[in-house]
């Protein structure tokens, strides 16, 4: 993958966004409700979390799977020039409007990054880098331009490149024909299952028994891997993988992952 920081969450450049804009309801990933621009109850006045390091066990894993792509030190010091929703409250309203904007741009911005960087996206990397380019102008507007992006547009038009680089990395792979595109694999039986380059782009692994399976090459841009059983699976070169997906999962010490992703603290 290209290096690059800006699309990685500064928790430390940001004025605690996530836990203030975003809602979330009392679940298994949160412990209580909140509304959308109510400051989270373990939020610090330095905007640091007062449980950062004891998430899980207090009953907020959902905090731990989510990744801004670097959009909260966007809108935090670039688009209001570092202006502090508390200290300056007429620009609250504004910061917690455009955060999703933001967040969803710098998604789909990691997403073609990750494609410029496969070896077999030659044929299509200057579309790749173009559509880049143009959607990196958007996220360096005001929050008028902002709010006003037409976030499924973008995404569709993205999308269009993101299917063709994964045809191209996946055309000479085994499993190029398995397509299991959005399919409901919530609990399946999938241990030592062969996977290499499947399209496995949407699906639903949530709980899914994925033991020792073999998922090199496979897309998996936008599966829901939450608590899906990797221990021991094999990652390598898995495409569009995020570490919020890998957070979301189980694995230990034998999964095999991308060189560019953690291996989670509480595997």
């Amino acid at each position: 993958m290209s290096d690059r920081p800006d699309l990685k969450a500064d928790c430390a450049s940001c004025f605690g966004l996530c836990c203030v804009a975003l809602p979330f309801a009392r679940s298994a990933d949160f412990a209580v409700d909140k509304a959308a621009g109510e400051p989270c109850r373990n939020l610090l006045a330095d905007f640091r979390c007062r449980i950062h390091t004891d998430l899980r066990r207090q009953g907020f894993p959902g905090c731990t799977v989510f990744d801004c792509f670097g959009a909260g030190q966007k809108v935090s010091q670039k688009t209001f020039a570092g202006r502090d929703w508390r200290r300056d409250p007429d620009v609250a309203r504004r910061m917690f409007e455009v955060l999703p904007v933001m967040r969803q741009l710098h998604e789909l911005l990691w997403y073609l990054n990750e494609a410029m960087a496969m070896p077999s996206a030659g044929p299509i990397r200057d579309d790749l880098r173009r559509v880049f380019d143009e959607v990196e102008h958007l996220t360096e507007g005001d929050h008028g331009e902002l709010a006003e992006v037409d976030v499924r547009a973008e995404r569709d038009r993205a999308n269009v490149l993101l299917l063709r680089a994964s045809e191209l990395a996946r055309a000479s792979l085994p499993g190029r024909g398995k397509n299991r595109r959005g399919a409901d694999l919530m609990g399946a039986k999938l241990k030592r299952a062969d996977l290499r380059g499947a399209d496995l782009r949407g699906a639903y692994l949530i709980a899914a028994d994925l033991r020792g399976a073999d998922l090199r090459a496979a897309d998996l841009i936008g599966a829901d891997l939450r608590d899906a059983d990797l221990r021991g699976a094999d990652l390598t070169g898995s495409l569009f993988l995020t570490q919020a997906q890998l957070d979301s999962a189980r694995g230990d010490a034998a999964t095999r992952l991308p060189a560019a992703l953690a291996r989670p603290a509480h595997w």
